[in-house]
Order: structure tokens, then sequence, then C-alpha cells
């Protein structure tokens, strides 16, 4: 089906062509809320303000980051899911929701994927085990070594998060049943109990925590790229260390809510690519080790992706009888 006809279609059946109709030209009244389901300070919040401003300049509105918080993503999420379809809400659509909470939450208040127009894939950022500076355990054969025979505990933003069931499959596969799960309401709480020594260790996406592993203050005994990090170049991978399983990045995109009009689709799935290959965007992502894809998935690709992941990891949450209650 060609744009024309997509268009009559939706028309038609009354999908698309009233929010545009009403408020002409889109952008054309008041700001445009790109929402992050997640508290301040952490990786969404971290990718919604650094996207913010450029969205604005391109788009010629304001955008403005607002965090809808709680129940591990869900709430903001929802929001969005509910919200008009006119392009004056998007989403920062997270691996964590669409993804991880499918596979271990017994219901969601939406579809993952027929709920939301997912337009682009913005970035990956890969997940990294962490210890303090001062820990006995410098390499990862030493960590798990030890928790063969006594407990060591991890900490993750939450039961059910990727770092949980990246904690899980590294105790099955490394034979490593003293590997206990600790869970916390974000990563920051987690990070402050892994300082103050009441857990040996922290499972985490790399991007806010790059800065405490260049000034040595946290050691990475793995990450989970494919090949190493060209920032990390000591820090060694999952899969180099026997660990091939454990090769996985949480993505984050842009959605929004469904059947939003097909030329605001289109123009925010072309504009937003080249955004992301802006040179001071570009840096940021380097700096925090958390870049998009060449190309970005984009449209059904992306959904695509999405669906694979949903299957992939239900069956791990199972594996592992991984569920939120």
């Amino acid at each position: 089906m060609n744009r024309r006809q997509f268009l009559a279609a939706t028309a038609a059946t009354g999908l698309a062509s009233p929010a545009l109709a009403q408020s002409g030209a889109w952008p054309s009244r008041g700001s445009i809320r790109l929402i992050a389901q997640f508290p301040p300070g952490g990786l969404v919040d971290t990718i919604a303000r650094l996207m913010a401003p450029s969205l604005s300049q391109a788009l010629g509105q304001t955008v403005l980051v607002e965090n809808r918080a709680g129940a591990g993503g869900v709430i903001g999420t929802d929001f969005v899911a509910k919200a008009p379809a006119d392009g004056y809400t998007l989403l920062v659509s997270h691996a964590s929701v669409h993804v991880f909470s499918t596979a271990t939450l017994p219901t969601l208040p939406f579809d993952p994927i027929t709920d939301f127009t997912h337009m682009v894939q913005l970035v990956e950022a890969p997940n990294v085990l962490l210890v303090k500076a001062d820990s006995p355990y410098r390499t990862l054969e030493q960590y798990v070594t030890a928790a063969r025979t006594r407990p060591v505990r991890f900490g993750s933003s939450g039961i059910g998060s990727a770092p949980h069931l990246l904690g899980a499959m590294l105790s099955d596969v490394a034979r490593a049943p003293n590997l206990d799960h600790v869970p916390y309401r974000g990563s920051a709480p987690a990070l402050q109990d892994l300082m103050a020594g009441a857990i040996e260790s922290f499972v985490d996406p790399i991007t806010t925590n790059t800065a405490m592993m260049r000034d040595g203050t946290l050691r990475c005994l793995g990450v989970s790229t494919a090949a190493r990090l060209p920032a990390f170049p000591n820090v060694p991978t999952f899969a180099e260390q026997g660990f091939g399983r454990l090769t996985s990045a949480q993505w984050l995109g842009l959605s929004a809510p469904k059947n939003l009009p097909a030329p605001i689709v289109e123009r925010l799935t072309a504009l937003v690519p080249e955004i992301l290959k802006q040179p001071t965007l570009a840096a940021r992502f380097e700096d925090l080790q958390t870049m998009p894809r060449n190309p970005p998935l984009t449209g059904g690709a992306f959904v695509a992706q999405i669906q694979k992941e949903i299957t992939e990891w239900t069956a791990v949450a199972r594996q592992f009888n991984i569920s939120v209650s």
C-alpha cells in the first residue's frame, strides 16, 4: 500500500486525519511531550534529554522531557499508549518495558506491539558486571569461582529487569548456584549499596556508569557486547570468557500511541536517523558507550526486532522461573 492509499484507508476508518485537520500541519500548537518512563538520572532520562534539544530544533517546536516513573516503567508507557495519537505525546520506548516486562509480568495494561507506533530505534546500551575497585574479584573467573561455594550478591534495577535475567543466565552457565540476586527500585540505590559494601556486585547498562569505570571507582568484569568496546579495550566481553549467551543490549526507541497519522510517522522516521548522526550527539553517545545502529532500525524492522526479543526473553524468563507478581 502506497502513502496515498494508506491515507485514504485511514481517513475512511477515522484513524488518522481528524487530529491533523483540527490542528493544521504538525507541529503547529503547543509543545511536544517526550515521555521518559523512569526517574531522572537513569538511562532513559539521559537519552531523552540528549535527544530533546535536537528534536526541538529540527521540528521548530519545543520538545519537553516529562518523567512519568513507576511500576518499572509501566506507568509512563501506559500513559503514552492511552494518549491521543496527534504527535504531541511521544515516548522514549525501552526494552526494559516492551520486552522484559512483557516476558516477566503476568499482564500489562497495554499490548507492547499493537498499542504503539514504533518508529525508530535510537540507541543500544550493553550491560556490564561491576564491582568496586577494592573488590577481591579482579576477573570474572574469580567471581564465578567464589559463587560456586559461597554467596555472592549482585544488585539490579529490579525483578524481571534485563540485568536480573542476565545475572540468572550467568549463574546457570557458570554453574555458580550461590550467585544471589538483590533487586532494587532502580539503578541508583543498587549502586549506592554496592559502594557501601552491602552487595558485592552490580549488573547495569553501561550508560550511567562510564565515568566511574574511567576513574577507577568501579571495575568491570564483563560487558555484554560481541566485541570489546573501543573506549574500554581492557574490559573483556562475557563471550570471550566463555559465556556467549550473555551477548545482548538494551535498546531505546522513539514510539507513539497507535494510529499516529502517516505524515507524522514519515517525518519522524526520516528525521531521527539524521539527528542521531549529528556530531555533538554522536560524541555524547560515544562517551556513554550507548550507540545507535548503523543504520537504525525503523518501522517494520524495528517492530520485528521487538517481537523477536519478546519471544527470546520470555523463554529465558520461563527457563529460570522469573516472574513479577
